[in-house]
């Protein structure tokens, strides 16, 4: 053996090129702002809504029809990503989004009533539209910069949309407590003014591509997937519309400390994101563990949160709190595999790699995602009014446990064949 030969080069570490970096610096300013501004909401906003005249219906309503607008808005700007451009709807998207904000913290000086509701419908509405374009984009930007780690970057980047979950309620309720309805919302909205620049100046240009959209819903396994997204947001829109009024009254909390127990949920899902997007892309096949898995942990969660009336369970603020947890775990380890698995099912048929596709994919989730946000507020609202919190939560575990034990078959059979 030749003593002078040289020792086996080993491959450099990858490292972060510009591009990719002005990348995650642009994405996660947009998923930490988008949550920030929309989870802040919960602590307070029920409770002024109810003092301005709504019902808590009127309040899930309210919640919904973000869901909405951003659910037919995500299904239009998916289409048409590449003729708009991904870089300025983003930039775009942001700039209505702090306006709508804005707005927002001066309707506590509407009249109460009739006038109030429809001013808060309307801007969040637009909200809605302005926020569905700047994530829509940021999905679709993300995808194309890193298509062979999607999902640990996307991981990676739900760090910041948890740390916006996290600070949104404590924050939201302590300045509401601290200084009114009008600082929470001015404040943000200033944030987000100063990301549109900063969004112009880091984030890349993206070069297009074309395809085609609807034909994504003609795939069995694209709509399978998609009720896993449905399930997932119904839960989430669901618990920012009813859970800081059961607190309140179950346990005679302020609004700051409301805002408190609500991280309990944001917490675990910034915690596992990163972790689960390693092994969704090291280990693919674990896409569907996950899913199956998240699917459990959310029905225990759900039936545990009231608890359910059926188990004679008496309510306890500790185990609100670690149910809330359990939640965000099964949230984060069904969130992320989602995403990547929509990209192959849309390799699957046919679609080209390049911006179109993503952005159809992006518009698709989101849409599907918005479908459950206003599923979550408007019928867990008419439940809780009607029944009790109680029952609405088991409600929604109810459709987990469906997607559990049918839907989620049915996609490993598919996903396996």
């Amino acid at each position: 053996m030749d003593q002078h030969a040289d020792p086996p080069t080993r491959d450099p570490p990858h490292r972060f090129t510009r591009k990719e970096i002005l990348t995650l610096i642009s994405v996660a300013s947009v998923n930490f702002g988008s949550m920030i501004c929309y989870s802040i909401l919960g602590p307070f906003f029920p409770t002024e809504a109810v003092k301005k005249g709504a019902s808590q219906t009127v309040v899930g309503l309210i919640f919904g029809c973000y869901a909405v607008s951003n659910l037919i808005s995500s299904l239009i700007l998916g289409k048409y990503i590449v003729q708009i451009g991904a870089k300025f709807m983003l930039i775009a998207g942001l700039f209505v989004s702090s306006c709508c904000t804005i707005i927002f913290g001066f309707l506590d000086r509407a009249p109460a009533g009739p006038i109030f509701i429809s001013l808060c419908f309307v801007v969040r509405s637009l909200d809605a539209v302005g926020f569905g374009a700047a994530t829509m984009s940021a999905f679709a930007i993300t995808a194309q910069i890193f298509p062979n780690n999607v999902a640990t970057v996307l991981g990676i980047l739900e760090i910041f949309a948890g740390l916006g979950l996290i600070l949104g309620p404590p924050l939201g309720g302590w300045l509401y407590q601290t200084f009114g309805y009008n600082v929470p919302f001015l404040s943000l909205g200033c944030l987000l003014l100063i990301m549109v620049p900063f969004n112009i100046y880091v984030l890349p240009s993206i070069v297009p591509s074309k395809d085609s959209f609807f034909r994504l819903l003609t795939h069995v396994k694209t709509i399978l997937v998609c009720y896993v997204v449905f399930t997932l947001s119904a839960g989430v829109g669901f618990l920012d519309a009813t859970l800081s009024l059961f607190a309140i009254n179950r346990f005679g909390l302020s609004n700051g400390y409301v805002g408190l127990i609500m991280l309990g949920l944001p917490l675990v899902y910034i915690l596992a994101s990163p972790l689960i997007g390693y092994f969704t892309d090291k280990y693919p096949a674990t896409r569907i563990t996950f899913l199956v898995t998240g699917g459990i942990a959310a029905t225990i969660g759900f039936c545990l949160l009231g608890p359910a009336p059926f188990l004679h369970i008496q309510s306890q603020l500790w185990l609100l709190v670690v149910m809330l947890g359990l939640i965000g775990l099964s949230l984060a380890i069904s969130v992320i595999p989602i995403f990547p698995e929509l990209i192959s099912c849309a390799h699957e048929i046919g679609f080209e790699e390049g911006l179109s596709t993503l952005g159809m994919v992006s518009g698709l989730y989101e849409a599907v995602w918005c479908t459950g946000t206003f599923y979550g507020p408007i019928v867990g609202g008419i439940i809780v009014q009607q029944l009790s919190f109680e029952w609405a939560a088991v409600v929604q575990g109810a459709l987990y446990s469906f997607r559990f034990s049918l839907w989620e078959r049915l996609l490993c059979d598919l996903i396996r064949s």
